[in-house]
């Protein structure tokens, strides 16, 4: 079993931290292992992982590090003993380490400091490939080199991309550094353009495409043809097809992060957009992390979970986190003896115990999914409803009694029956379908190093925000103008998840059924029971908190409604 903390540990270690786990919490004895796990945070299980081998936990380590210490340790050492030196004294070395039996660490640090005694403390493996990264440098070609590239010259197939490598050959090295920093950066996607005079790069991060980085024009088709190379693709597939859809993996500080590709013909050339699917140390879970939503929303997600059929559909634009959310909550309802089926393009997020399918082009679906229903499916995840047929099968799966996942594209959960409506189902049947509606956006947090303290808004931001007079006297933050080292000086820190969610109970199916409740007054009617925020009081109560500003919520919310 994977406890998801990035470590790989027999079974025999396994059970001993569970066991551990349930010693902490009497009411976790008795559930399955696979339960324990899920309802315990990797904080926790790092808990338990120190308890059983006497070694302190140390959650936060970078504020900690000697930097002339971490400065004398070869970066690829450490990331192959997964450990970091924190600090020294004239008798002791102390060092976090992730792995506690691994003895990789220890030995390769006894050697190096023969005459100190190994303190050691137990850190995340996220936390010690930051410290790690801090001081590792994947040096790209410099323009000379890159302009020096003969375009007729052909690379070797990469089985194995490691980008945290050196390559001789510049094009190569060019690739691993671009892909290097990406994930350096915590960035969501890569995107490479072609245009009149130019060809360029530029990663998003946090939501916001960054700085342009400029390509010699003369390396378009060499850099388009290498790109295809790491997918197994000829060249001549850009003549067969407009667009391109496909994935490779990299190695990346001892992890594979899978790149999904999409590649588009242009005027000008090309557009190339890649998805960095970095969730090889990561594993969300409702109520934690970036999901941490109210206890009012996750107990409505807990009662519709509950519920033995009927549709759960998640809306928002694309990259607001509705297929993370999705998966966190195919997580919560993973269970031995229920058949768990999922229909995505392409597969994002793969979960142990749960058969995924992957659809290779839009003609597949419905072919896909009558498969699907003759597999004796209780669960089934649906990637997106975009059109009459995925919505018509979505609703028969749930009338027939299956319990169905998916996303639709609409700004409010309200207007998910209506979305419905509009691809030809008819009402009485989403009424009858439908348990919660729900709607998500990602929101950009504020640096908690370097946010600046504001004692109230301006008459003129009150009116521009639709906010009420309290606000004139309500202390919050904002980004700093000018960031800081920890944020990259971006003012913002990573993005979390703020979700409205409707549940349609059988009173109010019958209403929606019977055309005496429209899906506006659902809303309103949810609303005026006070208990699930709407996304608007959710990101204003993150604002109070200090944990994003008005400018990050503009941008993903209308701050002109109630």
């Amino acid at each position: 079993m994977n406890l998801n903390i990035g470590i790989d540990l027999n079974e025999t270690i396994v059970n001993s931290i569970v066991n551990k786990l349930a010693e902490y919490d009497p009411a976790l004895r008795d559930r399955p292992k696979e339960d324990v796990v899920r309802k315990c945070s990797a904080a926790r299980i790092l808990a338990a992982i120190g308890n059983l081998n006497s070694i302190p936990v140390f959650l936060k380590i970078r504020d900690f590090v000697e930097r002339p210490l971490l400065e004398q340790n070869d970066p690829g050492i450490m990331n192959r003993g997964m450990f970091v030196p924190l600090r020294r004294d004239d008798t002791q070395l102390f060092i976090a380490i992730a792995n506690p039996w691994d003895p990789i660490a220890e030995d390769i640090c006894a050697q190096k400091y023969p005459d100190l005694e190994i303190v050691k403390f137990l850190a995340p493996v996220s936390e010690i490939t930051k410290v790690i990264e801090s001081v590792s440098k994947v040096s790209g070609p410099t323009k000379s080199e890159l302009e020096s590239i003969e375009v007729d010259e052909e690379s070797d197939d990469i089985a194995d991309f490691n980008v945290t490598t050196t390559y001789e050959e510049p094009l190569t090295q060019f690739v691993a550094q671009m892909m290097s920093e990406a994930i350096k950066g915590h960035a969501s996607d890569v995107h490479i353009k072609c245009e009149k005079e130019r060809i360029h790069y530029s990663y998003r991060i946090d939501g916001d495409m960054r700085e342009k980085h400029e390509i010699p024009m003369k390396l378009r088709d060499r850099l388009d043809a290498f790109m295809l190379n790491l997918m197994g693709l000829a060249p001549e597939e850009r003549q067969k097809r407009p667009g391109i859809s496909g994935r490779f993996t990299v190695s990346y500080m001892r992890r594979s992060i899978d790149i999904r590709y999409e590649r588009h013909r242009t005027y000008r050339g090309y557009h190339v957009t890649m998805r960095i699917l970095d969730k090889s140390h990561f594993e969300a879970k409702l109520g934690m992390g970036s999901l941490a939503f109210d206890s009012g929303t996750l107990f409505e997600l807990e009662k519709v979970m509950a519920i033995p059929a009927g549709i759960i559909v998640m809306s928002g634009p694309t990259g607001s986190g509705k297929s993370t959310t999705l998966n966190a909550i195919l997580r919560e309802l993973n269970r031995p003896e229920d058949n768990i089926l999922t229909l995505e393009n392409p597969v994002e997020d793969e979960i142990q115990g749960v058969i995924h399918c992957d659809l290779k082009s839009s003609a597949e679906f419905k072919p896909m999914i009558t498969s699907f229903m003759r597999s004796d499916p209780d669960i089934i995840l649906m990637g997106e409803v975009r059109d009459f047929d995925s919505a018509e099968l979505a609703i028969e799966a749930a009338i027939t009694g299956h319990k169905v996942l998916t996303t639709i594209h609409c700004p409010r959960a309200s207007q998910i029956i209506e979305r419905f409506e509009q691809l030809g189902i008819e009402r009485w049947k989403i009424a009858q379908t439908l348990k919660a509606a729900c709607a998500q956006r990602l929101v950009k947090m504020l640096c908690p190093y370097c946010k600046v303290r504001r004692p109230g808004v301006t008459p003129h931001e009150q009116k521009k925000f639709n906010l009420g007079d309290e606000w004139l006297n309500i202390e919050f933050f904002e980004k700093s103008p000018e960031g800081c080292p920890e944020c990259q000086h971006r003012g913002y820190s990573g993005r979390t998840a703020i979700l409205e969610i409707i549940p349609v109970t059988a009173e109010w199916s019958d209403a929606l059924s019977k055309g005496t409740l429209s899906p506006y007054e659902l809303e309103l009617a949810v609303r005026k029971q006070g208990v699930l925020p709407s996304l608007k009081n959710s990101g204003l109560k993150m604002v109070r908190d200090g944990k994003t500003d008005f400018e990050a919520l503009r941008k993903v919310i209308d701050m002109s409604t109630d």
